[in-house]
């Protein structure tokens, strides 16, 4: 990897985007705990910029909204990737890591998953250890199901895990308001709890017997229409147990005319599909008034993976 790169000093800085599920299937709990999925990413134009400064040790300090919720030692996502990177390397992982969050924190937009993609490419171009990307993605995958995806975004038609990944064609521009909750919920609560509910069923209208089918179809041809209708994500109704009011959000949805609407992964963010930009922006600024959510973004997609920072 040779791209000028934005560096001041020993600095580098990568840059990657959150993630929607715009289809997500969840099956049985396995023996070693997981659960196999079959998911279609899309990469949004939210994003982390994660910078990586030569140090004594290994640090991490966060920056922007929500960061007292994100973790600074090693069960942060991106010191786990600094570390992973260099015993592949055979070195020390003596780095200083500062995050400039700009995906919402315990969101269900993959914000930590977007850190750690950022970070295997910073380290990897501040210690010119020029690792392929073959390599890397296998390194994401040990990280989190969702890293590799961050690596590449774009959209995708995720399987095993969501680490098995198959670039999907999809046309055009979609734009999506987000709406952001009081506090995150847990990815592990709302696992546990999908295990101890009933199984999801698809709501009135929602074709889903061709799995992510309706999805893939809607992406190739370019018909938002068809793809607000074919959203499915099996972890929203444990999500909406847990947390209730985001029944509200997704009656404020059908009210401001979107498309379709879904939680986005395993939760608070509510994603909603507009006709296109002009009615993204009018919708925002409506949400923000109902008093239905913390506070709303825009964004569309789909945008590229994890990458370097240039001047």
């Amino acid at each position: 990897m040779s791209p000028t790169l934005r560096s001041v000093g020993a600095s580098v800085t990568a840059r990657a985007p959150a993630k929607i599920n715009l289809y997500l299937e969840v099956g049985e709990r396995q023996p070693d705990g997981y659960h196999p999925l079959t998911t279609v990413f899309q990469a949004v134009s939210l994003l982390d910029d994660v910078t990586v400064t030569e140090a004594g040790a290994t640090s991490v300090e966060a920056h922007g909204e929500g960061v007292g919720d994100v973790p600074t030692d090693d069960g942060n996502l991106a010191v786990r990737a600094a570390h992973a990177l260099a015993r592949h390397v055979g070195r020390q992982a003596f780095v200083q890591i500062d995050l400039l969050k700009g995906i919402p924190v315990a969101g269900g937009m993959g914000g930590g998953s977007a850190d750690a993609a950022a970070a295997l490419l910073a380290c990897d171009a501040l210690w010119r250890t020029n690792v392929e990307r073959d390599e890397l993605l296998e390194l994401a995958s040990t990280l989190g199901a969702d890293v590799p995806f961050c690596l590449t975004g774009g959209t995708a038609l995720g399987t095993g895990r969501g680490d098995v990944l198959t670039p999907v064609l999809a046309r055009g521009t979609y734009h999506w308001i987000l709406a952001l909750a009081d506090g995150g919920l847990s990815t592990p609560e709302v696992y546990a709890e999908f295990d101890r509910g009933p199984r999801p069923e698809p709501r009135r209208g929602q074709v889903v017997a061709d799995g992510p089918g309706g999805v893939l179809t809607a992406l190739r041809s370019y018909d938002p229409v068809a793809l607000g209708a074919s959203l499915r994500n099996d972890l929203q109704p444990p999500a909406l147990r847990l947390k209730p009011e985001l029944q509200q959000v997704l009656r404020a949805a059908q009210d401001l005319d979107c498309l379709g609407a879904v939680v986005s992964g395993s939760g608070p963010t509510v994603a909603m599909l507009c006709r296109d930009g002009e009615h993204a922006l009018s919708a925002a600024a409506e949400l923000s008034g109902m008093g239905v959510c913390r506070t709303v973004r825009r964004a569309h997609g789909p945008v590229p993976g994890a990458k370097l920072v240039t001047d």
